[in-house]
Order: C-alpha cells, then sequence, then structure tokens
C-alpha cells in the first residue's frame, strides 16, 4: 500500500471493518479534512505519523478527530 498524507480540503471515508473495533461506529462516514493538528504521540511510539490529528466534518454536519 503506498503511504498517503490527508490535506485540508481532501475528501475522506472512513474504513473500519473490524466490529469489535470500538471505533466501528464510525465505519462508512463521508466527509472532508477541514484541519490538522499534531501532539507527541509519534515521539512515544517512534512513528511520526501517530502524531498528526485530523479533523473531518461529516457529510451530516458534524465533526470526528481522527488518526
Amino acid at each position: 500500500m503506498t503511504e498517503f498524507t490527508p490535506a485540508e480540503g481532501d475528501l475522506f471515508r472512513i474504513n473500519i471493518p473490524d466490529e469489535t473495533d470500538p471505533d466501528h461506529h464510525l465505519h462508512g462516514e463521508h466527509g472532508q479534512v477541514v484541519k490538522t493538528n499534531e501532539d507527541d504521540a509519534g515521539v512515544k511510539t517512534s512513528d511520526d505519523r501517530d502524531s498528526a490529528i485530523y479533523r473531518i466534518r461529516t457529510d451530516e454536519g458534524g465533526t470526528i478527530d481522527a488518526r
């Protein structure tokens, strides 16, 4: 799989098919990236990608923060 870094304005579809995942209720949601925030999670995991938090405005008008 190729690496993809979302940017503000990108359209999104959340794919969490594992029904045991606590966030499975978000599976299939559509939206758009409206903001990117960062924290220090990448320092803790040694993977800089873990620091990005994407705020997604769903098509229904809500927001979701996702890594």
